[in-house]
């Protein structure tokens, strides 16, 4: 009887557990996507404000921005803001100015409070009894808004170039090596990527992915045993308090056998900044909770282990 009752006392305490869990994860959903209501709204009042300057030219993106699908609206805000980073304000209205500035400024604050909200639904959304009992349900997976902003929303924006080459190393079972880190002005916020890095002064693409898979796993790889580039994304992303304005070509390169992945050859700001590596199928990549970039790299992957077709294709 004893025993009956410690066993039913155990299994409620669980369940309310794993009830108060669900209903958290619930309502960290709702203000997900109340956060995104904020950012979508403060986006549209920019856009709003910025064909009011009466640029044909900013008009344009800010109609492109306002019209963009949610896959494509970061990189057509982000055009938007390197437009508005070169506006000369000092010689607009006062009170157009100041409302450019507050637009600018609720979009700085949106975006945070929505990254933050996703952080945390993440979070939540990838500890075990999440996943073993699937209490997210159908609710999709939310994902950062990655949008450059100004260090004060006055300032403006300047995108630095950064062309790069990065390697998508397969092992024999159809597994990718992908690295875990975060930008240093943002740790809380953590993703996974692949092997590669910026082109250097003189330095061809197929070369600087050489070079790269080199001082990032310690495997000597021959040019010729790059196969493409089969991928380049066009992304905008800040780092380090710098934003960048990334070109991004990757190559595919499979190895045989167990490789043990040396990162001594690591710069300081990797060491810092890079925190793990793993390798993952496509499967557990479609499976995962994690930030992966590029993002469609699950759904890309298997065709890598088929016979490449010459076509160099855009990916997100």
């Amino acid at each position: 009887m004893i025993t009956g009752l410690v066993v039913v006392l155990v299994a409620s305490l669980l369940a309310v557990w794993v009830l108060s869990i669900a209903n958290r994860l619930d309502r960290l959903h709702v203000r997900t996507d109340a956060a995104w209501a904020a950012l979508d709204a403060a986006l549209a009042r920019r856009a709003v404000v910025a064909r009011a300057l009466l640029d044909p030219a900013l008009a344009a993106a800010a109609s492109g921005a306002e019209s963009a699908s949610r896959t494509d609206r970061e990189l057509a805000e982000n055009e938007l803001s390197g437009l508005l980073g070169t506006l000369d304000r000092s010689a607009l209205a006062p009170a157009l100015a100041f409302e450019l500035a507050d637009a600018e400024e609720r979009v700085v604050l949106a975006r945070r409070v929505h990254n933050d909200a996703v952080r945390d639904t993440l979070l939540l959304r990838r500890r075990r009894v999440v996943r073993w009992l699937r209490l997210a349900g159908t609710a999709p997976q939310p994902s950062y808004f990655e949008i450059a902003e100004p260090s004060t929303p006055s300032d403006a924006v300047m995108l630095k170039p950064r062309p790069s080459a990065r390697v998508v190393l397969t092992d024999g079972a159809g597994r990718v090596l992908l690295f875990q880190g975060f930008d240093p002005a943002r740790p809380q916020e953590s993703f996974w990527f692949t092997v590669g890095g910026g082109v250097e002064n003189g330095e061809e693409l197929r070369d600087t992915a050489v070079r790269e898979a080199f001082e990032e796993t310690g495997l000597k790889l021959a040019p010729e045993q790059l196969v493409g580039p089969v991928w380049r994304r066009r992304a905008v992303f800040s780092f380090g308090g710098e934003t960048f304005d990334a070109e991004e070509w990757f190559f595919h390169a499979s190895v045989e056998g167990d490789l043990t992945v040396d990162t001594s050859g690591f710069n300081d700001v990797e060491e810092t900044s890079i925190t793990a590596h793993r390798w993952w199928s496509a499967q557990e990549l479609e499976e995962a909770e994690d930030t992966v970039y590029p993002v469609q790299l699950a759904e890309l992957l298997p065709a890598l282990t088929r016979d490449w077709d010459g076509e160099t294709r855009t990916v997100r």
